[in-house]
């Protein structure tokens, strides 16, 4: 029986979707759960498995396209059983560029990836075999700590390349561009040396290394004429092209006024000290800065509900519920995953929920439903060093709040000149429907809270 493949049903507000890599060939038997391919949203990357067992029969959208919502990209074939051929063909069109006497090998010898793996690896341009390991499958550790010692080989490896001195033992193969050519000797040499030369390379690592040339091909890169000052031109996902859209647009159709104050964190601080432990212990998460501040924040929104309220063409939407957003920095971009019904959620409870938005955030697994939605957003520019910004609404909501850095700065307190840790406070708002009067007490709100943590347990 035949089954059809089709793209997941999106999101109203996402009109269309963008295939990333397909993970099974024509042929390929699969089994119910795999994932065949992964689809790239204005939001979210989605995986797309397979609902039943069987042999992907055809393939009807290739890597790259544009597809709708619920667009036919291929079918799967429940009753065929034979795949001799599909085992057999493919391992041949992985490596056009060899000669003859090249080893032909097939897509299962290379490491298994994730989608957040797939997904860091293209932005930092690596390919499987550039990344060493002892598994069968690539993790994100194993990526980041490539990168970490990258920019320091990179260039080493670019003139050792280009010069080829006699004294390098290595197979008499010449590389004039990045394709690799047969050499008399059944072996295959990447392009670029590795660190700790071997007598031969395994076949994961010799196909690896040729998808990686025919990637480096692919950019467009622009370099001066003296050859010191590269150029590199690369496409703009369509998460940051979303993103871009979107920030564009909130500034052009809203009227944003921002207002600043400050708070002291000493008492925030002090009870996170004293009981962080215990709190860990109990509820087995960390307890952190975010969980205060969205419970502040909260508060103050049950006072001043037209923050909490959106625009819809010449009507006030006012919000009867607390959805707010966390502004994080996935791999891809900046997402905004919503905290459902904070009003009715402890401290470790937020925490727990911020926490597993950030992991499925930076691990590409954030769903549609994480990101619909949200009356009023969080941002924290402080982990990045931020000590002061203005920070940008995330439309149709009409009010922002930004943390930033935590700084020893001297006050006065009853006359005297005390040394503290201070947090600036910034909140962006429209100023169609919100007045200055409300923005500014809203966040007078948030400071009484936070330099007074009984104020959050008592609601006042």
């Amino acid at each position: 029986m035949l089954i059809d493949v089709k793209v997941p049903v999106l999101a109203e507000s996402v009109a269309e979707a963008t295939l990333i890599t397909w993970q099974k060939r024509a042929g390929d038997q699969v089994k119910r759960g795999d994932n065949l391919i992964d689809i790239e949203t204005d939001k979210v990357t989605l995986e797309v498995s397979a609902l039943h067992d069987g042999v992907l029969l055809e393939i009807l959208k290739d890597d790259g396209e544009t597809v709708l919502s619920d667009e036919l990209i291929a079918r799967i074939d429940t009753e065929a059983t034979n795949t001799e051929t599909a085992s057999t063909e493919p391992q041949q069109q992985s490596l056009p560029e060899m000669g003859t006497n090249s080893e032909a090998l097939s897509d299962d010898d290379l490491p298994k990836l994730s989608p957040a793996v797939r997904n860091l690896m293209e932005e930092n341009k690596l390919s499987a075999g550039d990344i060493p390991t002892s598994t069968d499958r690539i993790t994100k550790e194993d990526v980041l700590r490539h990168i970490d010692g990258k920019d320091s080989s990179d260039k080493s490896d670019i003139v050792a390349e280009k010069e080829k001195p006699a004294s390098v033992e290595a197979p008499p193969v010449e590389v004039a561009t990045p394709v690799v050519v047969a050499a008399p000797e059944p072996k295959v040499v990447p392009p670029t040396p590795a660190p700790a030369p071997t007598p031969t390379s395994t076949p994961i690592q010799a196909k690896a290394k040729v998808e990686a040339a025919k990637q480096a091909t692919s950019v467009p890169v622009l370099t001066s004429s003296t050859g010191d000052r590269p150029e590199e031109k690369v496409p703009m996902t369509r998460l940051r092209k979303r993103v871009a859209e979107r920030l564009l647009n909130a500034q052009k159709e809203n009227a944003i006024l921002t207002t600043f104050n400050e708070v002291n964190m000493q008492p925030v601080m002090d009870m996170r000290s004293r009981y962080k432990d215990e709190f860990e212990k109990k509820h087995g998460v960390k307890l952190g800065f975010m969980s205060f501040f969205t419970r502040a924040a909260i508060e103050a929104l049950k006072k001043f509900p037209v923050i909490n309220a959106s625009i819809d063409g010449d009507d006030i939407i006012y919000h009867g519920y607390f959805d707010i957003g966390i502004a994080v920095s996935a791999p891809k971009g900046l997402v905004v995953p919503v905290v459902r019904d904070g009003d009715t959620l402890s401290l470790a409870e937020i925490e727990t929920s911020i926490r597993g938005l950030g992991e499925k955030a930076k691990d590409g697994k954030l769903t549609m439903d994480d990101l619909t939605g949200g009356t009023f957003t969080i941002t924290n520019g402080g982990i990045f060093g931020s000590l002061l910004s203005t920070p940008i609404l995330n439309p149709p909501q009409s009010a922002i709040l930004g943390m930033h850095t935590i700084q020893q700065r001297p006050v006065a307190e009853n006359g005297e000149v005390v040394i503290r840790p201070m947090m600036y406070l910034a909140l962006s708002y429209d100023h169609r429907i919100i007045d200055g009067r409300e923005a500014v007490q809203f966040l007078v709100s948030i400071k009484q809270q936070l330099e007074d943590p009984a104020r959050l347990l008592l609601q006042l």
